[in-house]
This record gives C-alpha cells, structure tokens and sequence, in this order.
C-alpha cells in the first residue's frame, strides 16, 4: 500500500511541464529598417561632392592681378614697391590687369589718384604724356650748329649753355663751338618731345623749334639760356 503511494506521488512530480529545449527558443524580432536614413547619408555624399567641384572650378577660373600698395598719384606709374600680387576671379566683368604684363603697366601713368588696396584695371591708366610729376617742358629755338643733325622726339640730350665766350668766327661757328668751350652744363639729361617745324616756319629760318622735358629744378635755368639763344644740345647714350 505504501509502495503504490509512493509511486503516485513521484508521477505525479513527473507530470510537471518540461523546459523548452535550445531548438524550440521563440525567434528574436527582425531588425528594424530605416531606408530614409540611408537615402539622407547618400544625399549628403552627394551634396559634398558636388561642393568640392565647385570649389575646383571656381579655383581654376582665378587669376592673378595686380593690387597697389600703397596711393598712387595722377601722372604716377607703379613700381616693384608699390604692388603685390591678389588672386581675383576671372569671370567678374572687371579688366584686371594680369600680374605678368605688369612690365608694361609700368610704361603707362594714372589717370586719377588709385589708393592703395586697389586691384588694378586698365581703364585706370593711360599712356604718358612725357611730362611726370617733378618734371617740366621747356621750348628751345636751335639755330644750326647747335644741334645734331637727325635729331627727333625720344632722343636724350644733354643741354649746355653757349654764348660769346669762344672765338669762334661767325655766329654759326661760334655757335657750333661754344658747347665744347664752354663747359656750363644746364641739363645732364633732358627727353626731346618734339623736334619738327612748324608749317608757318619761314623757308628761309634755320631754328629749329625744339620741345625738352627735363627736371623741373633745371626748367627756370633753361629757359633763361633759351630766351636769349645760349642753348645748344647734345645727343647722349640711352638712345
């Protein structure tokens, strides 16, 4: 009798419901998709890419100009000193000067005062007159013998002081020879801007109207010498 107990109640234990095995674990819930995120990733490679082409683009459409210094006056060229080199878009509209053609800016004077920190355009200068700032034109009326025969515009001469201190015989000998005898030199260098004669010349005058640009400290000297004909011109190197 005991042992039909006993036998009922272990039966009874076995009777409890069994732990699942490892196989028959419920399925973990699949991931969770985001497509928009990833679409956003790919825009913004996208939007980075394209931002580095521009940036190259833009690069390879820059040049390099020419940007003062430091003021440049009316009449005034620039100089190595006063210029440096700015790099500026091509595609503007404005006429920048190239950086390499600054040689012959350097030929050319400013129109109008240019303050420093500008990028230089070509409208801002013009060709020289042939009279800067500190200089002066002078006129001159040469008699012959107290010039060189050829002589024109663009030459460089150097002016001298003549006069009756030679014995030379007539004045046009004396006139020839002054300049060697007399050693009162009025101008080291002076620019000829003109050495033509006027149509209203008579046929039978022998001056020669000729325009000089020189220092403006040397222009009081020279006209005194030129108004009473003791100038005489000699051509020098430069020419």
């Amino acid at each position: 009798m005991k042992i039909q107990e006993r036998t009922g109640a272990g039966a009874g234990r076995s009777a409890a419901p069994a732990q699942p095995s490892v196989g028959d674990r419920l399925p973990s819930p699949p991931r969770e998709r985001k497509p928009a995120l990833a679409a956003l990733a790919v825009l913004l490679i996208l939007l980075g890419a394209l931002g580095a082409t521009m940036l190259v683009l833009q690069v390879g459409d820059r040049v390099e100009a020419i940007q003062v210094t430091a003021d440049i006056k009316p009449g005034e060229s620039i100089t190595d000193d006063n210029i440096k080199v700015v790099m500026v878009n091509d595609d503007s509209g404005a006429d920048f000067v190239p950086w390499e053609q600054r040689a012959g800016l350097m030929k050319l004077q400013a129109k109008s005062t240019i303050y420093g920190g500008t990028v230089v355009v070509g409208q801002m200068f013009a060709k020289k007159t042939g009279m800067e700032q500190g200089q002066a034109t002078v006129g001159v009326a040469l008699k012959e013998g107290q010039y060189p025969k050829g002589l024109e515009a663009g030459d460089n001469v150097a002016v001298y002081r003549v006069g009756n201190k030679s014995t030379g015989g007539g004045d046009q000998e004396g006139s020839s020879g002054s300049a060697g005898a007399d050693s009162s030199l009025l101008v080291e260098r002076a620019v000829v801007e003109d050495a033509s004669a006027t149509s209203g010349d008579s046929i039978t005058s022998t001056n020669l109207p000729v325009t000089l640009t020189v220092d403006a400290a040397d222009a009081a000297a020279l006209a005194q010498a030129a108004s009473a004909g003791e100038v005489a011109v000699v051509l020098i190197p430069g020419n």
